[in-house]
């Protein structure tokens, strides 16, 4: 019945218009009171627009803040923390002066990612100046120009509370022309760990010390004894000179406690520098290298830097896992390059370090898996895999971080570095205030993690595979600071790898589509793969037909090795390069062995002796080698009795070789001759050569014909002869000159002109007998008589019988 009162057209009673005044009053009330406290509204709001111009100048000055110390602060410390402040604007700052900030402590690890991430002032989260005599005025700060400051505040003075992470902050405040009030222009933040006490219980913090580099030696030797090896550039060199990246690495390194992870490759390539050595220049042309000293001097730094520490050896060149597993496993052979990989690293490390290292961890770029690079890493006989926390990510809700040591099943372990320690050392930390600031966010990490359980832990940082030398040297800073600290002890990596896991930590291994895209467009694609099996298969039969295959098998074999590596991540034409580079020096050193070409060659008879050369320019000798030489045309030309003929090669290192095949010809034409070489397994080696052998030889039939042509010649000859002798005799018979027919009896020279018959001595002869020369002689007929021989001297021509 009440609320049917307010209906339209009902009007109310008495009572019931009193409430509504009374209501209609006290609503009234609050917006009476605003009206009153307009002033303070104004005023408040007037704060606000001097907030918002505060933080509208905080870029105006640049803030560096070069170094903290000490970096982890004591009771009776002083912090001492010095920079620069430039003006960045166009106007002059007045009244500048440079203040120390101290906010208040930060209780986890993601409120530091927020605070180190943050640029602009703001009031309120950048805490209150320390004031008194700790800072440092300025009257002014002109434009483009940089000042200098340090200032020094007993701990004491900063009221610290209790133990964590406290931002600690350097601003600058002043006035410009055209911002007339002191507001910050400028800030630069950074993070002040405070523990003065021993933590109850320490994180135990393994630290990786990583000895990497890209590759350098190419698979190309020198014909000496030696095999002088041949290095792509002098890059190394200067890596391993004083103040280069890799002895930075090792200097700073060996008063750290940390676990050295060492390239082997890099190893044997330091070592193969301490000797004779080249460098490739333009062309085909190399130099002699000239750093020997240098390679010596980092090798025993080196030596004595890794003594009572533990090494871990990746296989040789590093190579990249995730490549592998993506692109490579389906090509044959690029496992088993892994696996020679590992089994060498050992053995280069103990020879050139003189230490035993532990060879079964494998470590993927960037720590990041899926199932198929766990299968990879762990097929050559690694049984841990150093993975990354923001690739394993923690889904079990736990409220710490937990231990390293993950089992993830098949009975592989992985590693799991914490991500946030493991980059901060990322960058150009060339600046000495990108240095500071990445040493005390990683101090600031550490400390935080500590102390979010009363539970020991085991934690690994797995920094950047190839830190430049400012990052080894803030990385450097930051191990030797928490080694000073007093919430942290040094383990080694097998110690890390064998604690007890957190039962509610994160073992699956995620997806392949959570891989980094990023990550995977580096990768080597299969084509590279493709290449290293073609030059597999290339040196496989190149090396059988060697009498020293160790000379060719072991440069090659670690080049392929090289092809394989993380390090062309990034630098893909690189990698192309030094794959074409290796496949053409094993062409090249097959094309020494090769045969000698020939010209068309006549065969003008049944049989004969077909030579042809192998010539070896390398210089060791080869054997196992078959050269076959085949007939195109086995009917016209037969090899050996057959279509082709075979015969065993062995030629010394520097010469060439000679091999004669028996050939028969069966009938005229030409053939197309084939020799080509081959190993004992029947693979063909090399380019065949080809010839023409054209066939003229004389068939039986030919012999027949000339031989009867040359039969009736004889006999004609035969028939001649008679005939001129018994016309001889006749003569003789008639002239009474038994002489002249003993002297016609053996005619010395049977064709000469004093034996020819004339015409006239025929017509006596047939005027004689009546019959002519065919007449036979009767037997009835009268044996000439011989007359006695003459005294007188013989006549010219004549021959004289004594």
């Amino acid at each position: 019945m009440a609320e049917a009162a307010d209906f339209q057209g009902m009007s109310p009673s008495p009572a019931r218009r009193w409430l509504r005044r009374t209501g209609a009053l006290f609503a009234g009330a609050p917006l009476l009171a605003g009206l009153l406290q307009l002033p303070a509204a104004t005023s408040s709001h007037a704060a606000g627009q001097d907030s918002l111009k505060a933080a509208s100048g905080s870029k105006t000055v640049a803030v560096a803040v070069d170094s903290l110390t000490p970096a982890v602060a004591g009771e009776d410390d002083t912090v001492t923390v010095s920079g620069t402040v430039t003006n960045k604007g166009k106007q002059t700052v007045t009244g500048a002066q440079v203040d120390l900030r101290l906010g208040g402590v930060l209780n986890t690890r993601s409120a530091i990612d927020t605070a180190a991430g943050r640029t602009d002032y703001q009031e309120g989260l950048d805490g209150s100046p320390v004031g008194g005599k700790y800072v440092k005025e300025f009257a002014k700060l002109t434009a483009g120009v940089s000042q200098t400051f340090s200032i020094s505040v007993p701990v004491e003075e900063l009221d610290l509370g209790g133990d964590g992470v406290y931002p600690f902050a350097v601003s600058l405040s002043g006035e410009t022309s055209a911002e007339p009030w002191n507001h910050v222009l400028g800030i630069q933040r950074t993070f002040l760990p405070w523990q003065p006490d021993g933590a109850d219980t320490k994180t135990k913090t393994t630290v990786l010390w990583p000895l990497i580099s890209t590759s350098h030696m190419t698979a190309q030797t020198g014909s000496d004894e030696a095999q002088t090896p041949v290095f792509r550039d002098d890059d190394l060199a200067k890596e391993i000179s004083p103040g280069g990246r890799l002895q930075q690495l090792v200097s700073l390194g060996r008063d750290l406690d940390v676990t050295w992870v060492i390239d082997p490759d890099l190893l044997a390539s330091v070592d193969a520098m301490t000797e004779s050595y080249r460098v490739q220049g333009e062309g085909d042309t190399t130099t002699a290298g000239t750093h020997q000293a240098v390679a010596n001097q980092w090798l025993a730094e080196l030596q004595d830097a890794v003594q009572d520490k533990e090494v871990v050896a990746l296989p040789f060149a590093d190579p990249d896992l995730a490549s592998l597993a993506h692109n490579g496993t389906n090509v044959t052979g690029s496992l088993s390059h892994l696996k020679e990989a590992t089994d060498v690293a050992a053995d280069t490390v103990d020879a050139v370090l003189h230490v035993q290292p532990t060879t079964d961890f494998a470590w993927p770029v960037n720590g990041a898996v899926d199932p198929s690079i766990v299968k990879v890493a762990t097929s050559a006989g690694a049984d841990k895999v150093i993975v990354r926390s923001d690739s394993l990510v923690e889904t079990g809700g736990l409220p710490y971080t937990p231990s390293s040591a993950r089992p993830i099943g098949g009975g592989t372990t992985a590693v799991v570095a914490d991500a946030r320690m493991s980059t901060v050392f990322q960058g150009n930390l060339t600046r000495a205030s990108s240095s500071t600031l990445a040493v005390q966010r990683f101090l600031a990490q550490s400390l935080t993690l500590n102390l979010q359980s009363d539970k020991q832990r085991s934690i690994v940082v797995a920094p950047q595979r190839m830190p430049t030398a400012s990052q080894a040297q803030a990385m450097a800073e930051a191990v030797t600071a928490l080694q000073g600290g007093t919430w942290s002890q040094s383990q080694g990596l097998t110690a890390a790898a064998t604690a007890k896991p957190d039962s509610g930590a994160t073992t699956k291994v995620p997806s392949a589509s959570g891989y980094p895209s990023s990550l995977r467009k580096q990768e080597l694609p299969r084509a590279a793969f493709e290449q290293i099996a073609t030059t597999q298969s290339k040196l496989d039969s190149f090396k059988v037909i060697l009498t020293d295959p160790s000379r060719v098998v072991t440069p090659f074999g670690r080049a392929m090795n090289r092809e394989m590596s993380t390090s062309w991540r990034g630098r893909s034409a690189a990698a192309a390069d030094y794959r074409n580079g290796v496949e053409a020096y094993i062409n090249s050193l097959a094309g020494q062995v090769t045969l000698i070409e020939k010209s068309e060659i006549k065969l003008s008879g049944r049989s004969a002796m077909i030579p042809v050369t192998v010539q070896n320019n390398l210089v060791q000798g080869v054997e196992h080698l078959v050269l076959r030489l085949t007939s195109s045309s086995p009917r016209r030309l037969e090899i050996g009795g057959e279509a082709y003929d075979e015969q065993r090669v062995t030629v010394s290192g520097g010469h060439s070789q000679t091999v004669k095949f028996t050939t028969s010809a069966q009938a005229n034409g030409q053939a197309t001759v084939r020799a080509q070489l081959y190993t004992e397994d029947g693979q063909p080696y090399g380019q065949p050569v080809t010839f023409d052998v054209k066939v003229t030889e004389f068939t039986a039939t030919v012999m027949l014909v000339i031989g009867g042509g040359f039969l009736l010649l004889v006999l004609a000859g035969f028939r001649m002869y008679t005939q001129r002798k018994r016309a001889a005799a006749r003569d003789a018979e008639e002239n009474g000159s038994p002489e002249a027919g003993e002297a016609d009896g053996d005619p010395e020279n049977p064709e000469g002109p004093e034996d020819r018959l004339t015409t006239e001595d025929l017509h006596k002869e047939e005027s004689r007998t009546g019959e002519g020369e065919d007449a036979p002689e009767q037997p009835s007929d009268p044996t000439p008589d011989t007359a006695a021989e003459s005294a007188d001297p013989s006549g010219t021509g004549e021959r004289v019988d004594r």
